[in-house]
């Protein structure tokens, strides 16, 4: 027995951790936006329909397209798929609530997340999790058979588990993450991008060869076998974990010290809830994380369809180019990243003047790019140049948005995250909701405009908001009176678990 477990000792534990980390981000996304690219075969388009494309056919042909954008032309796309695959006609309208099911179950969730890892441990949450996410992805087919809200319920079920899975991702990294190898950590939780460009880049191939049933299947059963490596290999604490070694054991304990027990203390205080909320710091920060929220998942449910219906191209191309601008997002990020590392080190400027200067990256820039999509013309490849740098350029999100919860109140940053994002992922919904009533009677100039500049002004308003209301200050109502403090020190003392992790390493 002790030399099966000295093949373990030869991989650091938390080195396996942060690589499970990585992968339940990766398979996650696969789960979450493989309906995407998986409605495009599902539904085929009708025959008679406008597109961009036809409308430069037309143009091309010296037809007067241009003064009728409404007009109807035949633009049949054979969709190559195996013979005798099941497809449906599901109305614009329908297909708009089966892509947004899942965010519906999302927004619900993501705001408990955090105190259901802090009750149950992290590493059973995120199983659960992934289990029900991973069945109900494998029985997604036959529930779109039985009737297409059968497969909206399906969606939003599993919308309301995955949205447990970042809070508890978080609430593991602060157990096995030393403060020098934070950065390491966090970004194992980028595989969320990859898994997008992954999936979309290989649904189409996988529905042409086999049918769309298998781009379910594939995800849902590797899922499932990721689930039996993650209840192996990942558990809660270094001091849970049975097979870690006691030097590695001791240096992550010395390392983070009693910060986990004091963010343990601040994470079961309850939050002011009446200051958070008639905060104008913190709803100038909700409203600029929506208007991001709005453009990830405009790309993320919207950008599928016009780049298969609209601009023309198969279901193959489709996944691989509606990939390029998560792909760019996750490079953006990392270089934004480096640069706001550099301005903090060298303190030049205030926390406020950085989080409100880069709003100019992750916000203007995509609005303004999006309002040039609406009137690219008969250029594909410009079109989707524009779509990549739009959300690469919302990379800088990780400047402003997605960090500035923490300068308002660290106390309480996951409780403040939690709400932003909750309210945020409404967009999830609301996107493809709205892209369908714009799109209903076809995919032209006409009907794709509006949406652009929907999502364009969100996010330029959105900036412009926080602009004037936001600050990086840490805010008043973040500190804990003496009492309230003295009080949360007594609660942990009986609990046996806080006690054994930090005495037995420091004596």
């Amino acid at each position: 027995m002790k030399l099966h477990f000295k093949v373990f000792d030869i991989i650091p534990a938390r080195f396996s951790v942060a690589v499970m980390l990585f992968f339940a981000c990766w398979i996650n996304y696969m789960m979450r936006v493989n309906m995407s690219v998986n409605i495009i075969a599902m539904v085929p388009e009708d025959d008679q329909s406008t597109s961009v494309k036809s409308e430069c056919e037309a143009i091309a042909n010296n037809d007067s397209l241009l003064s009728n954008v409404s007009a109807t032309v035949v633009t049949k796309r054979h969709l190559r798929q195996p013979e005798g695959v099941v497809t449906f006609t599901w109305t614009a309208q329908q297909q708009a609530y089966v892509l947004s099911g899942y965010f519906w179950g999302y927004a619900i969730t993501c705001l408990i997340g955090g105190t259901a890892a802090e009750l149950w441990g992290p590493r059973k949450v995120v199983f659960i999790t992934m289990l029900i996410s991973a069945v109900l992805t494998i029985l997604s087919p036959l529930a779109a058979r039985l009737h297409y809200l059968v497969l909206v319920a399906a969606r939003f079920i599993t919308g309301l588990a995955s949205g447990f899975l970042f809070p508890s991702l978080h609430a593991l990294v602060a157990h096995w993450a030393p403060p020098a190898e934070k950065g390491k950590f966090v970004s194992a939780l980028l595989g969320g991008a990859i898994g997008t460009v992954v999936t979309w880049s290989l649904t189409g191939p996988v529905i042409e060869n086999f049918g769309w049933d298998y781009a379910f299947y594939i995800p849902g059963i590797i899922s499932l076998v990721w689930c039996a490596f993650w209840w192996f290999i990942v558990y809660d604490s270094p001091v849970k974990h049975p097979r870690i070694s006691d030097n590695e054991k001791k240096y992550i304990l010395d390392a983070i010290g009693d910060k986990v027990n004091q963010s343990s203390k601040n994470t079961k205080m309850v939050p002011p809830f009446k200051k958070i909320l008639t905060s104008f710091p913190f709803l100038a920060m909700v409203v600029l994380h929506y208007g991001s929220n709005w453009g990830f998942y405009f790309v993320m449910t919207a950008a599928p369809k016009f780049v298969s219906s609209a601009l023309g191209f198969n279901l193959t191309s489709t996944g691989t180019l509606s990939s390029l601008p998560y792909l760019a997002r996750m490079l953006f990020s990392l270089i934004f990243g480096a640069i706001g590392d550099r301005i903090v080190k060298q303190n030049v400027v205030s926390t406020t003047f950085m989080r409100k200067f880069f709003c100019l990256f992750s916000h203007v820039v995509p609005g303004l790019l999006l309002i040039g999509l609406g009137y690219t013309g008969c250029n594909p490849i410009l079109s989707i140049a524009l779509i990549t740098f739009a959300m690469g350029s919302n990379g800088a999100a990780t400047l402003t948005n997605l960090v500035n919860h923490q300068d308002l109140a660290p106390n309480f940053a996951g409780t403040l995250y939690g709400i932003a994002n909750g309210i945020g992922n409404t967009a999830g919904f609301v996107t493809p909701m709205l892209t369908a009533h714009f799109t209903k009677n076809g995919n032209g100039f006409a009907e794709w405009r509006p949406v652009f500049i929907t999502g364009a002004s969100l996010y330029i308003a959105s900036a412009v908001y926080f602009i004037l209301f936001g600050t990086g200050e840490t805010q008043s109502w973040n500190y804990v009176a003496p009492v309230e403090e003295d009080e949360q020190d007594k609660r942990p003392s009986g609990n046996s678990t806080d006690t054994t992790v930090t005495i037995p390493v420091k004596t």
